[in-house]
């Protein structure tokens, strides 16, 4: 079936025989039109069906009104707090979103961030991709004007407002307690080391055992265990060691914990007897499982919040002198739950 045309102001025009400068100012409510002609060409723009083009009238004052954001998984708790937290902020200032997903693909990042560029967005949101290499995709958000916000996973090198987690410290401390806790061959199940926040989850990691007086066990540390398959995989090689952790600190996400605690249950090892397990991110299902998942809250609702208070902030001084880049840190918080709890306390 043929899709009808949509009407436009010069479709009301034709029909009552006037310019279409006349329909637009009636439309937009204009003293400059007298009150019947006006009552009969918002009659006929409803007789016809007319919408609004919001896009076209918005930009013609300077902006879209509509924010664009970047994730790697609109599924996953942490992004999908994000994105409420903003909406529930932008929402209050009759903002719109447009939301995509990259899936991990920086081939479909580029992709999406181009098509918000063409849709001309105020703004463009984005936690970056894991596989990531060359962000000349993002320094043509810059170059076209577009305010961008990174957030959580960012390119350090792009001078843009950027809204993060101290994930230094929050590894420091979940490690310190799982120590604290009398674990003492604790293995790190590590990110992309091409991305700054995974380097960061490292340091507080090493940091940790350095003060604790605990060497440092190159087999111990598995790289690029992001998710809960990869998790899987390398909690079978490490509690096949013959000298296997007593504690998996799954840095990269809540997923890759959940994959270490299936496989060391399937293979008879009892957590936290056993061995200690940490996850990172506060996913719904950590309360859920048996037993329930230690992990760092990033408070990712109020992340978000964050990140749009931020871009209206920056709409207010647009007309100020150049402004340094802003960097928000917010501090994330340890929640101690069965899996590590090996002294019962």
């Amino acid at each position: 079936m043929k899709n009808k045309k949509r009407t436009t102001i010069y479709d009301i025009a034709e029909k009552l025989n006037i310019t279409a400068s006349s329909v637009s100012r009636a439309l937009n409510n204009s003293n400059y039109v007298n009150e019947n002609t006006k009552k009969l060409i918002l009659k006929t723009a409803e007789e016809l069906n007319y919408k609004r083009n919001t896009l076209a009238s918005n930009l013609r004052k300077g902006h879209s009104k509509t924010i664009g954001i970047v994730v790697p998984r609109i599924n996953q708790n942490f992004f999908s707090n994000v994105i409420a937290g903003i909406e529930e902020t932008t929402y209050q200032k009759d903002y719109n979103l447009i939301i995509c997903q990259s899936n991990e693909e920086q081939t479909k990042e580029i992709k999406c961030v181009n098509t918000l560029i063409n849709q001309h967005v105020d703004c463009i949101v984005i936690s970056v991709s894991v596989d990531g290499t060359d962000y000349q995709h993002l320094q043509n958000v810059i170059d076209s004007g577009i305010q961008l916000i990174q957030f959580d996973r960012v390119v350090d090198e792009l001078e843009t407002l950027k809204v993060i987690n101290d994930n230094e410290q929050a590894s420091f401390e979940a490690v310190s307690h799982m120590i604290e806790q009398g674990y003492k061959r604790i293995s790190l199940l590590e990110g992309p080391q091409n991305l700054q926040i995974f380097r960061q989850r490292k340091t507080g990691y090493l940091n940790a055992l350095k003060k604790h007086d605990l060497p440092i066990i190159d087999e111990l540390i598995v790289e690029n265990a992001w998710t809960k398959e990869l998790g899987a995989d390398a909690t079978r090689k490490l509690l096949s060691l013959n000298q296997p952790p007593d504690a998996i600190f799954a840095s990269t996400s809540d997923f890759s914990a959940l994959g270490v605690l299936e496989v060391a249950t399937a293979m008879g090892f009892k957590v936290p007897e056993q061995l200690g397990i940490c996850g990172y991110s506060n996913e719904a299902f950590t309360e859920l499982t048996s037993p329930s998942i230690t992990t760092v809250d990033q408070f990712s609702n109020n992340m978000g919040k964050t990140i749009a208070n931020l871009f209206f902030q920056e709409m207010e001084n647009k007309g100020d002198t150049e402004v340094i880049p802003k960097i928000i840190s917010i501090k994330p918080k340890l929640i101690i739950r069965s899996s590590t709890k090996k002294n019962g306390d």
